[in-house]
C-alpha cells in the first residue's frame, strides 16, 4: 500500500476504480480507430464526449491538413487522410490561471492487425482473460489512454480540484508520424511539463530514437523468365544494397547512448516492404523496398539520411549493372527525429518516479530510452519538457498478442494520478 500519504492523495486513489478502467479499455478497443481510417475520427468524437462529461474544458477542431501538410516542419505521414479531428480538454478556470502545469498525452489511432489467423479471436473484439485485456491498441497505446482519464476521474470524483490547471491532449496520426500531436501544438496548446502514457514496463522512458521511412527502387532489366540471362533481375540486384543496408546497421550501433545500452540493436535499420516485379515468368524490371532507419539520439535526421544515400550510393558503384542503373532513395511518410526530456530540475522526473514508488510501495522506476520514435520529440521540441510513463509491453505492440495487464494499467492510472495530484498544487 502506498506510504507517508496525504489525506487528499488517498482519496485520490481510493477512487481509481479498476472495473471502471477494464470497462473503458474494453469500450475503446472495440473501437478499430486504424491510422487514417474514419474510425481514427470516430474514436476522437467518442472521447471527446467522455472529456466534457469529466468536466473539461474540450477544444475539439477539424485540422486544416492541406496548412499542416504543407508546413516546412510537418512530420510526414504513412497514410494520407481526408478528415482529420484535434481534441484537448482543459481544467476550467485555466484561461484565468495560466498555461496547464501538467500535461497528460495520448494517441488513439492503431495499426492495422494484421493477419487474422495469427489472433485468438478478433483483434477489435476485446477479451478480458488471465488477467489481461487482450485486442489491437490495448498495449500501443489505449491502455495508456484510459489510465489518463482514470487519473482526472479519481480527482474529480474525490472531490478535488487542483490549484493549478491541467489538459489532455488525446491525438490522432502517432503511428505514422505524428500529425495530431503536430497540429494540437500549432494550435497553440502547451503545459509546464507532459507526460505521455505510451507503453514503458514500469520504467521511466526519458529519450527516444528516431525513425525515418525509406523508399528504395532498383532497376532491373525484364525479359522471358526462360531467357533470363538476357535481362537483369532486380531482385537479384537488389541482394548487394540489402548487404549494405546490413551493414550501415551494424555501423550506426557500434558506439550507443547509455540510456539505449540496454537494446541488443539501438538503432535498427530494417525492410519492412519489397514489391518486385509483375508476373511469375518475367525477369522483374523493378524492385521497390520500403524500410525504417533507426535515428541516434541527438542526430540530425538530414545526417541520417545522408549515411544511407551513401551507403546505397556505394553498393551501387561495387556493382556492374547498378553502376550504370543507380538505386534512387526516397524518403516518404512518418519522419520521426530523436527526442529527450529536458528540464534543469528534473521535477517532472521526480514527479513522476516519486509517485510510482508510493504507489508500487517499491523503488523509483530505473530511467531508459526507447527505439522508436514517438510524439515526446514533438513536445520536447516545443520546449515542453516530455517524458513517457504508462502501461505495458512495448514488445507486444504491433503483434498478434497485444495485451496489457489490468494490475498495469490500474498501478499507472494511480501513478499518474498522483503525479497530476502533486504537479498541480499551488505554488508548484
Amino acid at each position: 500500500m502506498p506510504r507517508d500519504l496525504c489525506d487528499e492523495e488517498l482519496r485520490a486513489l481510493a477512487s481509481v476504480d479498476e472495473r471502471e478502467l477494464v470497462r473503458d479499455l474494453v469500450d475503446l478497443v472495440a473501437v478499430p480507430s486504424i491510422s487514417g481510417t474514419d474510425a481514427e475520427n470516430d474514436v476522437v468524437h467518442l472521447l471527446a464526449k467522455q472529456l466534457r462529461a469529466l468536466d473539461l474544458d474540450v477544444d475539439l477542431w477539424s485540422l486544416d491538413l492541406t496548412a499542416l501538410t504543407s508546413d516546412p516542419g510537418f512530420p510526414g505521414w504513412e497514410v494520407a487522410r481526408a478528415e482529420a479531428w484535434g481534441l484537448v480538454g482543459t481544467s476550467r478556470g485555466a484561461e484565468e490561471t495560466g498555461v496547464p502545469a501538467l500535461v497528460l498525452q495520448g494517441h488513439v489511432d492503431v495499426v492495422p492487425p494484421g493477419d487474422p489467423a495469427q489472433w485468438e479471436g478478433d483483434a477489435f473484439s476485446p477479451r478480458v482473460a488471465g488477467g489481461r485485456v487482450h485486442g489491437r491498441g490495448t498495449v500501443d497505446m489505449k491502455g495508456g489512454v484510459v489510465a489518463c482519464l482514470a487519473a482526472v476521474r479519481a480527482l474529480r470524483a474525490a472531490g478535488i480540484r487542483p490549484e493549478r490547471p491541467f489538459a489532455v491532449h488525446l491525438v490522432v496520426g502517432e503511428e505514422d508520424g505524428g500529425l495530431g500531436a503536430f497540429a494540437t501544438l500549432a494550435r497553440g496548446h502547451r503545459g509546464a511539463a507532459c507526460v505521455i502514457a505510451e507503453p514503458t514496463s514500469g520504467t521511466l522512458t526519458t529519450a527516444n530514437a528516431g525513425a525515418l521511412t525509406f523508399e528504395i527502387s532498383v532497376p532491373g532489366l525484364a525479359t522471358h523468365g526462360s531467357t533470363a540471362y538476357a535481362g537483369v533481375s532486380a531482385f537479384e540486384a537488389f541482394l548487394p544494397v540489402h548487404a549494405a543496408l546490413r551493414d550501415l546497421e551494424g555501423q550506426r550501433n557500434r558506439v550507443v547512448d547509455p540510456l539505449m545500452a540496454e537494446y541488443p540493436v539501438a538503432y535498427p535499420l530494417s525492410v519492412g516492404r519489397v514489391r518486385c516485379g509483375d508476373w511469375a515468368s518475367s525477369v522483374p524490371d523493378l524492385l521497390v523496398a520500403e524500410g525504417r532507419l533507426g535515428v541516434a539520439l541527438d542526430e540530425d535526421p538530414a545526417d541520417a539520411r545522408t549515411a544511407l544515400e551513401e551507403a546505397v550510393v556505394a553498393a551501387a558503384g561495387a556493382d556492374p549493372w547498378l553502376r550504370d542503373h543507380p538505386p534512387v532513395v526516397r524518403w516518404p511518410g512518418g519522419q520521426f527525429a530523436s527526442g529527450r526530456y529536458a528540464e534543469e530540475r528534473r521535477r517532472l522526473a521526480r514527479l513522476v518516479s516519486g509517485a510510482h514508488a508510493d504507489v508500487t510501495a517499491g523503488p523509483a522506476p530505473r530511467e531508459r530510452g526507447a527505439p522508436y520514435g514517438s510524439d515526446l520529440r514533438l513536445y520536447a521540441a516545443a520546449g515542453v519538457p516530455t517524458l513517457q510513463y504508462g502501461p505495458g509491453d512495448v514488445r507486444l505492440a504491433h503483434g498478434p498478442h497485444e495485451s496489457v495487464p489490468v494490475a498495469e494499467v490500474v498501478a499507472a492510472a494511480e501513478t499518474l494520478t498522483l503525479t497530476l495530484l502533486r504537479a498541480c498544487r499551488g505554488g508548484a
